[in-house]
């Protein structure tokens, strides 16, 4: 079998061998000249671990609790569109995966298979959502989401307008050749084109109060990169913010995650809020995984490598799971930490652009 490693930095090769080249390059193109996107993985790389000795750590449990959950690793799949067009199953194959992985799945807003149908599976999931001008239009599809079991509601903040891509030439757009009857399958008939649909432009605090009394779920606040916006998310009730720069696919120039994840956890905790921080963006091993930990994130999430792994249905989907939980626990044994809450435990040596480590305890 092919060492775990290597076949997690194959997935994208993988995936160019059975997927349409524009379904492909929607999966992995970040907004205009992709900066943002193609600094990602680097800046995970960057961080330097100071590994801990002498403490008698036998034995790793990878197991950390996500608004009051316990779940069997610190990171969960996040959400992504076409998954339908990556496999038949789409998002019930990625579910039934991650729910046997006990971690938690993200599911968009956009997606190709009923929440019922993904709640079938068990896995423990959230729902995207993007708000539109006329916020009332998002409560049918909310309401779906919760009466089939969603545990808390993402709502996405850095997507005010769909950010600029650059087309390959010859490359069809995928949106032109992708069945409508396989996206979008939790909205009412005709929501598109009922005035208000369109994204709102005038996102604010009030809209995450909104959501949580609409809904009676968690509210996890996404595409954050700013301190203070993480402060505002909080103060709002964000029982969750997660830093996100949408994957590199909205705002080009955008700083990595792994840039900004230090100083929105310091603005978090000196601002005294019980809220727990996220990261995507980049996660691709192991090691990407304890250096999220150890720059203060609670968990991290993985987008592009589960959409690339579902090329293989379940199965595959599995496979990813396995490796990065297998990764993960060897690297916290190796740094001397029996828990993820132990890596933000002064482990960081050196960090993106010289960011010092969040505060014990946060």
């Amino acid at each position: 079998m092919t060492d775990g490693a290597r076949w997690l930095e194959t997935l994208a090769e993988r995936a160019a061998e059975r997927l349409d080249p524009s379904l492909l390059e929607y999966l992995l193109q970040g907004a205009r000249s992709s900066t943002t996107a193609a600094e990602a993985e680097a800046a995970w790389s960057s961080v330097r671990f100071r590994p801990r000795v002498l403490r008698g750590v036998s034995e790793v449990d990878t197991g950390t609790t996500l608004l009051g959950r316990r779940y069997e690793a610190p990171y969960g799949v996040a959400p992504t569109s076409l998954q339908r067009a990556v496999h038949p199953e789409g998002e019930v194959a990625m579910a039934r995966a991650t729910a046997a992985a006990g971690v938690p799945l993200v599911v968009s807003s956009n997606a190709g298979s009923s929440f019922a149908d993904i709640a079938t599976t068990g896995v423990d999931w959230w729902v995207q959502a993007y708000l539109p001008r006329d916020r009332a239009l998002a409560e049918p599809m909310l309401a779906r989401a919760v009466e089939a079991g969603a545990g808390a509601v993402v709502l996405t903040v850095d997507t005010p307008v769909v950010g600029t891509k650059y087309a390959t030439p010859d490359v069809p757009v995928v949106w032109d050749l992708v069945d409508p009857r396989s996206v979008r399958v939790n909205f009412d008939r005709g929501y598109d084109d009922r005035p208000g649909a369109e994204k709102a432009l005038d996102l604010g605090a009030a809209d995450v109060r909104w959501l949580g009394e609409v809904t009676g779920l968690p509210v996890v606040v996404k595409g954050v990169l700013h301190p203070d916006d993480a402060v505002t998310a909080a103060d709002a009730g964000a029982a969750a913010v997660w830093v996100s720069n949408h994957g590199g696919r909205q705002l080009d120039r955008a700083a990595a995650t792994a840039h900004c994840l230090p100083a929105v956890v310091n603005a978090v905790a000196a601002a005294g809020e019980a809220v727990e921080v996220y990261v995507d963006g980049g996660i691709r091993s192991g090691l990407d995984l304890l250096a999220a930990l150890a720059l203060g994130a609670r968990a991290a999430f993985v987008g592009r490598p589960a959409a690339l792994a579902l090329v293989d249905g379940a199965e595959g989907v599995a496979r990813l799971h396995e490796e990065l939980r297998a990764q993960l626990t060897d690297a916290l044994l190796l740094s001397g930490c029996g828990t993820p809450l132990q890596a933000r435990d002064a482990l960081v040596a050196g960090g993106p652009a010289g960011s010092p480590p969040p505060p014990n305890g946060t």
